[in-house]
């Protein structure tokens, strides 16, 4: 079996404080005022956010350039306000209202992932991915020396072995902190060497694919785009322990107690409402609620065959076709003039993996947990020797 996971050495904050870590910055592209009082609760402290280009500031005058971005991570690393651990992985963690979601920070090797269609790679984006999801991210790692990125990639432990042998280990606290706008509290400890390797064996399952990322899939997809143009400048020796060979992301079990796969739904706003929804029930198991219809077919296919039906009605009708989680928020959405709102059946998380071996999903089809529950930008790592 392939080895897909490195053992990085990481960058932490050199003190941790409720400004450091902030929420994935693909969310809420929509919500000005919530990134706003983000920014504010980080104020002039350190932070991830200012390394990063969240999605609802793309092609607004507060948009940072990369060359901002670059400036920000060296800066961080000439004043020591951050630090480098020894190699290892970090177990987190994640306390939220409905139990402790807990996870392996590690290195997936690039080598081993692909987002084409029809891949047998091991590791696997779960979701679709088309150039668009990842051109912007793609940009700024070009000219980047480090990453903190958002990514959680899914792994099988049905017996939860791995993280009942880490329990019995004595393992160093390294952070502790409460995340901003509801995100719960998140505990970190550090995994030395040879528990560490010990652990990214135990991480690795027989089954296909071994991993899929389940958030993050844009940012993986940009870390591989640029492997892929970097190698050829590379000398032999240096193809194999080249630090953009790898991306961060944090390792889940698909199996613990407190992961949710929640369907992505579908609006369509500046339509007609009406026609859409006889459209849409003409051709597909629905049911209609008010301005919502809920789709009574089998996830993924639901997915993939609404997609379509609304890509056929909006090209020949009008329309702008958008994405919304959570049942209660897309009912609010929906009640808008002129739209019209989609529900997606649930699925049961298990049957990811077996989705997988046929493709990958349609772009946006699940997410894990609702929008304060995703992983926030916390641990680092170089992806550049400058």
């Amino acid at each position: 079996m392939k080895n897909c996971i490195r053992i990085p050495r990481m960058y932490l904050p050199a003190e941790t404080s409720e400004a450091w870590p902030v929420p994935a910055c693909d969310q809420r592209a929509a919500d000005r005022a919530f990134w706003e009082r983000v920014a504010r609760t980080v104020s002039d402290a350190p932070s991830t956010l200012r390394f990063l280009v969240c999605d609802v500031w793309r092609g607004e005058p507060e948009e940072p350039h990369a060359e901002d971005l670059r400036e920000n991570m060296y800066l961080s690393l000439e004043n020591d306000s951050v630090e480098k651990l020894a190699r290892g992985l970090i177990l987190t963690e994640r306390t939220l209202p409905y139990g402790v979601r807990r996870g392996l920070v590690a290195a997936i090797d690039l080598e081993q992932f692909s987002f084409a269609r029809g891949t047998s790679a091991p590791v696997r984006a779960a979701c679709e991915v088309k150039p668009a999801d990842y051109e912007a991210y793609l940009a700024v790692r070009r000219e980047t020396p480090l990453e903190f990125p958002h990514t959680v990639a899914l792994f099988r432990d049905k017996k939860n072995k791995l993280l009942k042998r880490l329990a019995e280990e004595d393992l160093e606290l390294l952070y502790e902190v409460d995340l901003m706008e509801g995100g719960g509290k998140l505990k970190g400890y550090f995994v030395p060497e040879p528990y560490a390797s010990l652990a990214a064996e135990m991480m690795h399952s027989r089954g296909e694919p071994c991993f899929a990322i389940a958030e993050g899939n844009g940012y993986v997809a940009a870390a591989k785009a640029y492997w892929e143009e970097l190698k050829p400048s590379l000398k032999r020796e240096e193809l194999a322990t080249h630090p953009a060979r790898f991306t961060l992301a944090e390792f889940v079990n698909v199996y613990d107690d407190a992961v949710r796969l929640l369907p992505v739904h579908r609006i369509v706003r500046d339509t007609d409402a009406e026609a859409l929804a006889a459209f849409l029930s003409a051709n597909m198991k629905c049911e209609r609620r008010g301005s919502v219809l809920r789709v009574k077919e089998d996830f993924p296919k639901a997915a993939a065959h609404c997609d379509a039906l609304i890509a056929e009605f909006v090209r020949a009708s009008g329309g702008t076709a958008g994405y919304v989680q959570g049942a209660a928020d897309l009912r609010a959405a929906a009640a808008e003039e002129d739209c019209l709102g989609v529900e997606l059946p649930a699925f049961d998380g298990e049957d990811l993996f077996s989705f997988l071996k046929e493709g990958s999903l349609p772009a946006h089809a699940f997410t894990l947990g609702a929008p304060n529950e995703k992983r926030y930008h916390f641990e680092g790592r170089e992806i550049s020797y400058d």
